[in-house]
This record gives structure tokens, C-alpha cells and sequence, in this order.
């Protein structure tokens, strides 16, 4: 039976961290996920799980150490921000390359500098081709529904890959939102027990992890994660197929809103979804055709799933909450409007940056997105589609 609850983000991720009750979590603390860490240490002190819970010296050490746990056959995490995952930069990559399904608990954080310490997701997008699973919540109760979801994502035989879980920093790791929780026992048998098929602490199949790869063998290895990566998508919906049984709650590769009729369209990540979603209601009312398509995982990309989705949409603005420094628009622009030019979509395209440091983002603000789109469409082009939202000239 589901339990209601009061909760922050990050609360209730470490609710979902006690709950799965894993064997190593190493931590480092840095704004604003430092309180994950925390919450957890609050259980390790009260004997509600037996993690063996690492205080180290860098965010660098505290990746290092969940790598070594999870090679020895160990299930393992950690959590950071910004530029703790900077610091991590090295590691994450070692952690794909060898096939180790550990998680991290990320709370995104605009990526110094200047020094910020509200949200943008320029920390994981820049992370986003490191060979990890990215999956991204709107609120706390999917921020707590994610977690627990993780590790049978990640440790499933045909993925074993890394797996990242992101939520927006302070909008939702710190408000306090009602969710409901699962009982203990119903994520315990959920999740199940860790049965690594290789792992260093194995005397019957010896091992190595990390060994130097010559010409000969590493792009073989890259082959190898991208394999895995490809099985990734249908696990994420097997595995949410099966916890919509428990919780009653439904997830996908992303979420459609009011996009039965829609003309006008929105793609985004995160928190300013419940805004939109917002914007779309107003609009609704008023008998405009807009909808909303929110992206739970972002690595790997659904790129024809999307534009599927959009494939009766006549004018799109994808919004990024990270620039990418191209001239023409940020990570999450470029996907999908590459979606959209490889299945030969008709949907005249616009690229915003938006929410950069923890810029506000209001419903008016999306409204004037979507009054931006009618445009689009009554002048027949997008213009200039790399834009910015809510800036101070």
C-alpha cells in the first residue's frame, strides 16, 4: 500500500536509496546534493540499512570508489552536483567503459562560470556522451520513482551500463512536494538482489578491470557500450511496465501532454514542464491546439520515437536548459531537430536557451513561446531559430 508523504527531491531519493539498501556509497558533499548524502548517513548511524557509507576527499575519489565497489561485485553510488561531476569527468567514463551498472544520484547545477549555484543542466549535458544512462524527473515523485527504477535498469544483462538520475537543483531537490511512497518490502522485492555474472572478488572466473587497451582492441570496447546502450530504451519500458503495477504510475521514454491535436508543440527537460504544462491549460481553454513532449531519458536519445510524436506538429520550439556553444542552439535542439530531419518531419523547428543560473520561467513566459510558434507557422519559416528566453537586454 503506498504511503503519502511530505518530502523534498532529495529526501525523497534518499528514502528511495534506504529503501533499495546498497552495499557501498561513497559521498563527497557539494551544493545542491549534498543532503542526499546526509539523509543517507542519518540511516547508516540508525542501523536502517548495512551500506558501508565512505566519507572521501573529492567528488574524483567518491566515483573512484563506487567503480572499485561495483567491480568487486558490489551494488554502488554516489551523488553529486555541477562541478562534483566536473571533478568526476575522468571516472565517469572508465565507469561506462567497463560495463559497471552503478548509479549516481545527480542534482543539476549550472557549471561554473561564472560560479552558480542554482539550476541548469549544464553539468549532465555535458556528461551526455560519456557512455551513462541519463534519465530526468519534473518533480520529486518522479525523482523518487526514477531511483528506484534504476538499478533494474542498469544492472539488466543486456544493458550493464552506468546509470545517472537527474532532478533539478533546489526547484525540486529542496521544495517540498506531497508523493506517495512505495511500503519497504514492495521496493526491496522490486528491485531484488544484486547477482553480478563477473566481478573482481570472484576466485572462479579471475578478471581485470581496466587494462590498457591497444589499437587493436578499443574501438572493439566502444562497440561494445554502444551495444548495450541500444537494449536500453526497451528495458526502460519493460522495467516501467512492471512498476506501473505496483504504483500505479505510468512512465515511458517520455511523456505526451495533450499532444492528441496538437499544432504547436514544446520539447523539454525537467521541472519547467509542470509551467508549461501550465501554459497549455490557459491556452487550451481558449480552443489553441498546443501540447507538451517532456523527456524522462535523454541518453540513449528516442530520436525516432520523437519524431513520431511530432510527426503532425506543424511548429516546434525545443527548449534547452544548457547552451551548447554551437551557434545554433543547445544539446537537446540539436537531437531533436536531427529526430526530426532524419524520419523527414515537416515541423518548422526553433531552438530556445532558456532557465540558465536558475533564470525564473514563468507561464507567461511559455505562453509567448507558443504565441512565438503561431507565428512561425502564419509566416510559413521559423526565423531565427536559435533564441533566448528571458533575458535582460
Amino acid at each position: 500500500m503506498a504511503k503519502r508523504d511530505r518530502l523534498s527531491g532529495n529526501e525523497a531519493v534518499a528514502i528511495a536509496l534506504r529503501q533499495i539498501n546498497p552495499d557501498v556509497f561513497p559521498a563527497f558533499p557539494i551544493t545542491p546534493s549534498t543532503e542526499i548524502p546526509q539523509y543517507f548517513a542519518s540511516f547508516v548511524a540508525n542501523g536502517q540499512v548495512d551500506t558501508e557509507f565512505i566519507p572521501v576527499e573529492s567528488e574524483h575519489s567518491s566515483m573512484s570508489a563506487a567503480i572499485g565497489a561495483s567491480a568487486a561485485g558490489a551494488r554502488s553510488l554516489t551523488a553529486t552536483s555541477s562541478c562534483g561531476l566536473a571533478y568526476m569527468w575522468e571516472e565517469l567514463y572508465i565507469a561506462a567503459s567497463n560495463r559497471l551498472p552503478l548509479a549516481l544520484a545527480l542534482v543539476n547545477r549550472a557549471l561554473s562560470g561564472p560560479i552558480n549555484i542554482n539550476c541548469d543542466h549544464s553539468d549532465s549535458m555535458g556528461a551526455r556522451d560519456s557512455g551513462w544512462i541519463q534519465m530526468y524527473a519534473e518533480n520529486n515523485q518522479e525523482a523518487y520513482d526514477n531511483m528506484v527504477q534504476a538499478y533494474r535498469i542498469s544492472e539488466h544483462k543486456d544493458v550493464r551500463l552506468p546509470i545517472m538520475i537527474c532532478q533539478d537543483g533546489f526547484i525540486t531537490s529542496h521544495a517540498v512536494e506531497n508523493i506517495e511512497l512505495l511500503e519497504d518490502e514492495e521496493v526491496k522485492k522490486f528491485v531484488g538482489e544484486y547477482s553480478p555474472e563477473n566481478y573482481l572478488l570472484n576466485p572462479e572466473c579471475p578478471m581485470a578491470v581496466g587494462p590498457y587497451s591497444i589499437t587493436d582492441y578499443y574501438m572493439e570496447a566502444k562497440r561494445n557500450q554502444a551495444e548495450g546502450m541500444k537494449h536500453v530504451s526497451q528495458v526502460v519500458l519493460d522495467v516501467a511496465k512492471e512498476y506501473a503495477g505496483i504504483s500505479g504510475r505510468a512512465y515511458g521514454l517520455f511523456e505526451e501532454y495533450r499532444m492528441e491535436d496538437a499544432e504547436r508543440a514544446v520539447v523539454m527537460i525537467g521541472s519547467a514542464a509542470g509551467t508549461t504544462k501550465d501554459a497549455i491549460d490557459r491556452l487550451r481553454e481558449k480552443g489553441e491546439k498546443v501540447g507538451l513532449i517532456k523527456i524522462r531519458l535523454y541518453r540513449p536519445f528516442p530520436a525516432s520515437e520523437i519524431a513520431e510524436a511530432l510527426k503532425n506538429v506543424k511548429a516546434v520550439a525545443i527548449m534547452d536548459r544548457a547552451e551548447g556553444y554551437t551557434n545554433h542552439g543547445g544539446p537537446l535542439g540539436a537531437d531533436v531537430m536531427s529526430a526530426l530531419y532524419r524520419a523527414r518531419g515537416n515541423a518548422l523547428a526553433v531552438n530556445y536557451i532558456y532557465g540558465l543560473g536558475g533564470r525564473d520561467v514563468r507561464v507567461e513566459d511559455m505562453e509567448g513561446v507558443f504565441e512565438a510558434l503561431k507565428q512561425i507557422i502564419e509566416e510559413g519559416g521559423a526565423g531565427e531559430a536559435y533564441r533566448y528566453l528571458g533575458l535582460r537586454e
